[in-house]
């Protein structure tokens, strides 16, 4: 069985309260509990997390990087500023995809930068929760065809 680690930062825990137009409708636990139901499918098991504070972030990146296959992680604002984070990710031995729910892309020019992901294996961003089950789907053929 696969172990897979789901890590989301700052204001993902407050979803519903947040502009849908850009975040969508769900909460972090109906989203969560999708990734879980896709994840069932394919016998992946998953660990979640979601922090706002870097320093936890950092943290769990460490710890799990030791007990996990692959790590889908949205460093939220994060992403756009926190080399520290960056730095954690490039030393974690494990293949990471980072995901947005939103286009980044097209929201205001800060956020089109990620410091976070040239230490990735990859990006998904603006597929709403589709991109975290895309993530997992991704993770999950790629270790496989690692450890073959």
């Amino acid at each position: 069985m696969f172990k897979i680690g789901i890590l989301n930062g700052p204001n993902l825990n407050i979803l519903e309260k947040r502009d849908q137009s850009i975040y969508g409708t769900l909460t972090l636990e109906e989203i969560n509990q999708k990734i879980r139901d896709a994840a069932e499918k394919e016998n992946i098991e998953l660990i979640f997390a979601q922090s706002n504070s870097e320093g936890e972030m950092i943290d769990i990146i460490q710890k799990w990087s030791l007990q996990i296959d692959g790590l889908v992680i949205n460093p939220a604002a994060y992403t756009h500023y926190s080399y520290a984070i960056s730095d954690a990710l490039k030393d974690c031995p494990v293949p990471v995809i980072e995901v947005h729910l939103s286009n980044i892309f097209s929201r205001d020019e800060f956020r089109q930068k990620s410091v976070t992901v040239p230490v990735c294996t990859g990006q998904i961003a603006g597929l709403g929760h589709y991109g975290y089950i895309l993530a997992v789907n991704g993770l999950h053929a790629l270790i496989r065809q690692k450890k073959r």
